[in-house]
């Protein structure tokens, strides 16, 4: 037996279960990160979670694993690549510590797929395949050249 003391549970909102959201892309920022060892020891990762800004799934999260530190190093090239693509997203190219990652505004590319660590993986969740810069409000496109133009196109 536990003793709950005087747990009430009218008094506090039950959990949810959620759905993976949508593939897409996602304006989020990362809200926390922390280096976790591997299953195993031999290696470990930076876990990031995502938080969406924008949007009908604002609030929802989505988490992203870096491992690195593993004895592969194509998994490490991988995850470095990843951390780079994230801190060019974010504007910050020399962080000392992943926090300096935190709460700046970028793009994700989500996926859905199903769970290849649970017997029978009929269960959903979300993959991030991507990082990008947020486009700027003040970005405007280049103008482009008419399509029906006198000039022949390799003048255009």
């Amino acid at each position: 037996m536990a003793n709950l003391n005087g747990f009430d549970a009218t008094q506090v909102d039950p959990t949810v279960a959620y759905e993976p959201i949508p593939a897409g892309k996602y304006v989020v920022a990362i809200t926390e990160s922390e280096l976790k060892p591997t299953k195993n020891n031999s290696g470990s990762y930076l876990q990031l979670t995502f938080e969406v800004l924008e949007g009908e799934f604002r609030g929802r999260k989505v988490w992203d694993r870096l491992c690195v530190n593993h004895p592969n190093p194509m998994t490490v090239k991988i995850a470095r690549g990843n951390l780079s693509a994230i801190c060019r997203a974010v504007g910050v190219m020399q962080p000392r510590d992943s926090v300096e990652l935190h709460n700046l505004p970028l793009v994700i590319t989500v996926k859905v797929k199903k769970r290849s660590d649970i017997p029978g993986g009929d269960e959903l969740t979300n993959e991030v395949k991507g990082y990008e810069a947020k486009p700027s409000a003040n970005t405007t496109p280049a103008p482009q050249a008419p399509i029906h133009s006198n000039t022949p196109p390799w003048k255009r």
